[in-house]
């Protein structure tokens, strides 16, 4: 048999080297390959392992007649073209857990450098100083640490924060609280921790959710004398907001690993303010990080060239091709279907059930829950969710998923899907089918609507009742807002009904005051984008 070939293009841990040659293979290490090299040398090899210093586009990836496999040893691979990677059939995967520690221990040393003032403490005396009063600490024991995110990194802060003796708050709408309570957080809301907290530190991906979401609003809602810790992505916090809350007073303090613009500029403003600390994005910079990133993106690779599920694979799995082009549409679908119940409903999902009807029931529809969970969760982990990880996630976050088959078909459709979301005696409900060819949610709760996920929305419960419709679609009107097309879906004349209206523009939240106030009875209309 051909020994098979994996080439190294960045600098990797001898650790990953070794043991991708202990498994068989052949691993040339061949660092600061230019463009038209690497692309020359890639046909030739069966697996790539790269750092952030390869750039793998859809050139390399048309010139890579074997690869099965791309490998990141680290987080981010926004220098991966994964929609080519995925197009040829190549697995990439990354290895998201190996900095963690590091990371975590990162914002534990920030915490520290604040409360002591370490780093101001350092340039006076490497300018010849002794000046004890000017350095007064405070403890960390019995203060409050609020987490603004509590995934993997923020996990282990949690730990070890409950270890120096401090109270921990937490706000992650996505896990539950008895995970927390497990690790040693108290779940509770945003505002509570920001005004509860004397250490906090960011958690958080970056995406139009989070961005800028520690602001002027936020800062001015943080206890007097808190100190803040940003190891996870520049862009959360407004820096120019971050800056004039510390000149105002009521902050004490921040430290940041990450920036909105990287490399920081040399003349940023943030470099000259007294009381903030600065690294510069080494929260995952150990030696035993880079050595457990190395060993991740070696077993991954030997896991795929030995046609086993890379555990942190992060492009869509292949699906046989027997069943490729019924099943597909419905990936899509569920993955819609959760978006659209997490835009409409928004609650701490504590369980996650799906239940297919028809002859889809036949089929392995696993994929379908990763779809699923996909949906609900992509906008707040950093990891893609797939087949490969989707379990691991969901049972990370404490999220319980299952899954119910009925074989016969379900009143008008042949072939569908309910995706249900619980939290408590709290649920929400949402039907779809694939009809023509096309994914459309069909019915919400137990009001059937039939419409394709695609688009703009305004939707709410409503009193069925004459006027309700009419003034909508005027005030809309007004406000040059064009309706694509409505549907009402109700069970009796003049009860409760939900509206789906798809519009062409953007409702802007300014007007869902007076939209909810059309609507009456603490009804309250949601504008979800699909």
């Amino acid at each position: 048999m051909t020994t098979r070939k994996v080439l190294i293009s960045d600098p990797l841990a001898e650790a990953g080297v070794n043991l991708l040659r202990e498994a068989g293979l052949e691993a040339a290490v061949r660092p600061g390959l230019s463009p038209a090299a690497l692309i020359a040398a890639i046909p030739e090899y069966d697996a790539l392992i790269i750092r952030s210093g390869t750039r793998v586009t859809a050139e390399v990836i048309a010139a890579a007649k074997k690869l099965k496999v791309i490998a990141r040893a680290g987080v981010g691979v926004d220098n991966i073209d994964i929609a080519a990677a995925t197009q040829a059939g190549i697995i990439v995967a990354n290895a998201p857990t190996g900095n963690v520690v590091a990371a975590a221990e990162h914002a534990i040393a920030l915490i520290f450098a604040l409360a002591r003032n370490i780093a101001e403490a350092h340039r006076s005396m490497r300018a010849g100083e002794w000046n004890r009063k000017a350095f007064m600490g405070v403890e960390i024991r019995n203060k409050t640490l609020g987490l603004v995110g509590l995934g993997r990194v923020a996990g282990h802060v949690c730990r070890r924060a409950v270890g120096l003796d401090m109270n921990v708050l937490a706000y992650d709408p996505y896990v539950t609280a008895d995970y927390a309570g497990k690790i040693g957080a108290e779940l509770t809301d945003l505002d509570d921790l920001l005004a509860n907290s004397d250490f906090i530190s960011l958690h958080l991906p970056l995406n139009d959710a989070t961005k800028h979401l520690i602001n002027a609003e936020t800062l001015a809602k943080m206890k007097p004398g808190a100190r803040l810790i940003n190891t996870s992505r520049g862009g959360v916090i407004s820096e120019a907001d971050l800056l004039a809350a510390l000149d105002a007073g009521p902050l004490a303090g921040a430290a940041l690993d990450v920036f909105e613009q990287e490399p920081l500029p040399a003349d940023s403003p943030l470099r000259q303010h007294p009381n903030i600390i600065l690294t510069p994005h080494i929260g995952g910079s150990t030696t035993e990080a880079q050595h457990q990133v190395a060993l991740d993106a070696a077993s991954q690779v030997i896991e795929s060239l030995n046609d086993r599920p890379a555990r942190y694979a992060i492009n869509a799995p292949l699906i046989p091709s027997s069943d490729i082009e019924f099943i597909s549409p419905f990936i899509g679908l569920v993955e819609k279907m959760a978006r659209f119940l997490q835009q409409f409903q928004p609650m701490q999902v504590e369980r996650v059930e799906l239940t297919v009807y028809g002859p889809l029931a036949e089929y392995d529809t696993k994929i379908l829950q990763a779809a699923a969970l996909r949906g609900l969760l992509a906008e707040v982990v950093e990891e893609r969710v797939n087949v490969v990880n989707a379990d691991f996630i969901a049972h990370r976050r404490g999220i319980i998923v299952s899954e119910y088959r009925q074989r016969h078909h379900y009143e008008r459709y042949e072939n569908m899907v309910t995706l249900t979301m619980r939290s408590g005696e709290q649920e929400a409900i949402v039907k779809g089918s694939v009809l023509h060819g096309a994914p459309y949610i069909v019915a919400v709760a137990d009001r059937w609507v039939e419409f394709q996920p695609e688009g703009h929305y305004l939707v709410s419960w409503h009193r069925d009742k004459p006027g309700v419709i009419g003034n909508l679609g005027m005030l809309l009107g007004r406000n040059d807002i064009n309706i694509a097309f409505m549907h009402v879906g109700r069970l009796t004349p003049r009860g409760v009904a939900i509206i789906v209206i798809k519009t062409d523009e953007i409702i802007p939240d300014a007007l869902l005051p007076e939209i909810n106030a059309m609507l009456g009875e603490d009804f309250k209309a949601r504008t979800i984008t699909l």
